[in-house]
């Protein structure tokens, strides 16, 4: 007779703040409420800024290095533009330098207690079960780990992705991509001049204006040229091992085909949002109820920072204005902790 395995639980010491999610934003956090006396923790279901690890490989910023600062520490690039190795590196030396308590690879399972004494369960990469006790928390998880799914016929197959990170494995092969903003631009560029046979397609009659604008006349001009195939107004209706099927205003088009991105965008967590009793303005694009001097939810104890701020409207809020959240939330920490 086996005695049954029981799964290891550990508690951990109380901190002042837990801020869930390492990202960026979660950082500056954990930054600010140390700056201002208190202790903080970090957890974090991935690695350290786990985002912007799965970014595509050479991926490079929209923005200059000084508007991805935290904690008053320089950002040094010889470019002007930082690529995500950069940001990684830069990243992990504020880490050290702020001596950051980041617990990585913990999955937040559930939320319990109320403001003052909260106690947050996480289970990590083992199965081990670790409960984490905070008097205040912040939401910093971003929306990156959500993709939006398209719900047709085939997009469980391995084939198919929701995120692009470099383009050797796909030389030589017919790949689709889906979606018209940056994401879908830069990996079909990337993918093309790698040697991949690229096809894009878009429910729009173009690229989306808010694609960069040293990247959207470089995929108009290959979509222009014939070397990026694209279909505008368009959409997938079904995928296959070896082909995918298109439905354009021309009529179905089916397509020979062995890998397909599916780059539509993502959405924050508001299952996690909902469960923790945080309300959503349904009229205001499902922005989590929060106070706007304050950055504290509907709920006494629980912040809100970072992305998730803004709902659904997901391109409002980036590293360069989520930085600053952490100011809101320490003052008001100052206020009610003391």
């Amino acid at each position: 007779m086996t005695a049954e395995k029981s799964t290891p639980q550990a508690t951990t010491e109380a901190s002042d703040l837990l801020v869930i999610g390492a990202g960026p934003t979660g950082l500056a956090c954990a930054i600010d409420a140390q700056r201002a006396g208190f202790s903080a923790v970090l957890v974090d279901k991935g690695c350290l800024c786990n985002s912007l690890f799965h970014y595509p490989a050479h991926m490079t910023f929209f923005t200059t290095p000084e508007l991805l600062e935290i904690g008053d520490m320089p950002f040094s690039s010889p470019n002007q533009k930082p690529t995500r190795s950069e940001a990684l590196e830069y990243y992990r030396k504020v880490a050290e330098h702020y001596r950051l308590d980041v617990r990585q690879y913990q999955k937040v399972d559930r939320v319990a207690g109320a403001d003052g004494n909260f106690a947050v369960h996480t289970t990590d990469r083992f199965g081990r079960s670790v409960t984490h006790l905070a008097r205040k928390i912040v939401l910093a998880t971003g929306y990156y780990d959500l993709p939006n799914y398209l719900g047709i016929a085939g997009e469980d197959l391995p084939k198919v992705a929701h995120y692009y990170h470099e383009p050797h494995p796909y030389f030589g092969l017919d790949v689709l991509v889906i979606g018209g903003k940056n994401s879908a631009a830069i990996a079909a560029l990337d993918l093309w001049r790698h040697g991949a046979r690229v096809t894009l397609v878009h429910r729009g009659p173009g690229m989306h204006r808010h694609v960069k604008y040293w990247i959207l006349p470089d995929i108009n001009n290959r979509i222009k040229n014939g070397e990026v195939s694209a279909y505008f107004n368009s959409s997938v209706k079904s995928i296959a091992e070896d082909e995918v099927t298109l439905a354009t205003p021309e009529g179905p088009l089916t397509l020979p085909n062995q890998f397909v991105f599916a780059l539509t965008g993502y959405h924050p967590d508001f299952s996690f949002i909902e469960a923790l009793g945080v309300k959503l303005d349904e009229s205001n694009a499902r922005c989590p109820l929060c106070d706007p001097a304050s950055l504290e939810s509907n709920v006494p104890g629980i912040y809100l920072a970072g992305v998730i701020v803004a709902g659904e409207r997901t391109n409002e809020i980036f590293i360069e204005n989520g930085r600053f959240h952490g100011k809101l939330i320490a003052e008001d920490l100052k206020r009610k902790l003391g």
